[in-house]
């Protein structure tokens, strides 16, 4: 596959209040394949969503290289979904999802239509017109999804986008996010704590140390990619999962 991008000694020091400093990340190198989802796992504190700030662009304050197939643009390019969605009160999913394409001469027609689209493909079309506080946590992040992809971007990167929902849920969103990648082809990087939705999601897990963050391995998942709930049930999906357990003790 071809490499998409390629994290080449990513190094991230902190200056605290106290004079000192604090190393969050050390000399991380590793590659990310078009159209792969990479799930990136580890102990809290040990500079997963710190590494996605830096993808993100929103943190450039490191050493090291993070080198691109293409550069991307800023606000074009890349996709962020958050732990929670920050959908804006006052509009409705029709409009929060269309608010990224705001300001870039789309005309209002193309913002509806592409939004619509986006809506249906993350299966909320009945709640177009409705409101944030009319919807459920989970209907919520798939507005946020939604959002994110709204623009188009070449990669989409999520910040333990499921981890503040209850496990049905996050399992049925696992689902839909699977649906979607299939759909749309997207290079994903996902923060997560849960060894299960790593291995369930991913094509290759990082596993980053304790503080400071260490790359400590990177797994291709031992999986085939048609997935479903039922290989979550498998001998292969428990070894695996087991195995990275292990390296988080």
């Amino acid at each position: 596959m071809t490499t998409f991008l390629a994290a080449n000694g990513i190094t991230k020091v902190y200056d605290t209040a106290q004079g000192g400093t604090v190393t969050a990340l050390d000399d991380v190198s590793f590659e990310i394949a078009d159209r792969e989802i990479i799930a990136l796992i580890g102990p809290s504190g040990c500079g997963k969503s710190t590494l996605l700030r830096m993808i993100a662009g929103l943190d450039t304050a490191f050493t090291g290289e993070l080198s691109w197939d293409v550069p991307p643009k800023r606000g074009q390019d890349i996709g962020f979904v958050f732990q929670e969605p920050a959908l804006l009160p006052w509009r409705s999913v029709l409009r929060n999802v269309g608010l990224g394409l705001e300001g870039k001469g789309n005309s209002k027609s193309e913002i509806k239509r592409r939004s619509l689209e986006l809506i249906e493909l993350v299966g909320l079309s009945d709640f177009a017109e409705s409101y944030p506080s009319e919807l459920s946590g989970g209907m919520r992040q798939r507005v946020a999804i939604a959002r994110a992809l709204a623009y188009d971007p070449r990669i989409l990167l999520m910040d333990e986008p499921f981890g503040a929902l209850d496990a049905i849920t996050r399992d049925s969103l696992q689902d839909e996010l699977l649906k979607i990648w299939e759909r749309t082809s997207k290079t994903i990087v996902i923060v997560t704590h849960s060894v299960e939705e790593a291995a369930y999601l991913a094509d290759r897990v990082v596993v980053l140390s304790a503080r400071p963050g260490r790359i400590r391995a990177v797994h291709t998942v031992p999986l085939s990619r048609e997935r479903d709930s039922s290989i979550r049930e498998t001998p292969e999906f428990a070894r695996f999962t087991g195995v990275l357990r292990g390296e988080l003790e």
